[in-house]
């Protein structure tokens, strides 16, 4: 095989690895990288739709404001499997369900299309409130998640 060739079949073999792995190795980040530990927000409103995709699924709300006009919010979460294991699958996120999300905004601040938070814990109608995020981020030590140290 010449080396021309050897390098073509390396980074084919190279992207297939990255696909297979649902392309985390690209687009998976620490939370510091894109959201700000001192820029809590307290969001609630009604879903509007969920992505269920790697590496973190994404919850849309349009989060009522205190005048009564609404905002656009794409809430990072955890995994899809991560946020199966803490008790939120695709039934209890319908679209209309309204919930209360508190999290931490991304550090850009821009809000288009969208404003982006990410996600620490979310709270149901019934008052039932579990872990969204994920475990050893870096996001600050704030109680919602179970599995940091205290």
């Amino acid at each position: 095989m010449n080396k021309k060739k050897l390098i073509i079949a390396g980074a084919i073999g190279a992207a297939l690895s990255i696909a297979a792995a649902g392309g985390a190795a690209w687009a998976h980040h620490a939370f510091a990288a894109e959201f700000d530990g001192k820029a809590p927000v307290l969001l609630r409103g009604k879903v509007t739709r969920v992505e269920w995709i790697n590496p973190h699924a994404w919850v849309h709300i349009a989060n009522v404001n205190k005048d009564g006009t609404t905002t656009a919010w794409m809430v990072e979460g955890g995994t899809p499997n991560t946020l199966l294991r803490s008790g939120i699958d695709r039934n209890s996120l319908k679209a209309g369900t309204e919930i209360i999300v508190r999290g931490y905004q991304s550090k850009d601040k821009l809000c288009k299309p969208a404003c982006k938070a990410n996600g620490r814990d979310v709270t149901f109608p019934d008052g039932k409130k579990l872990f969204m995020g994920s475990s050893g981020t870096g996001a600050p030590t704030d109680g919602a998640d179970p599995g940091e140290k205290k």
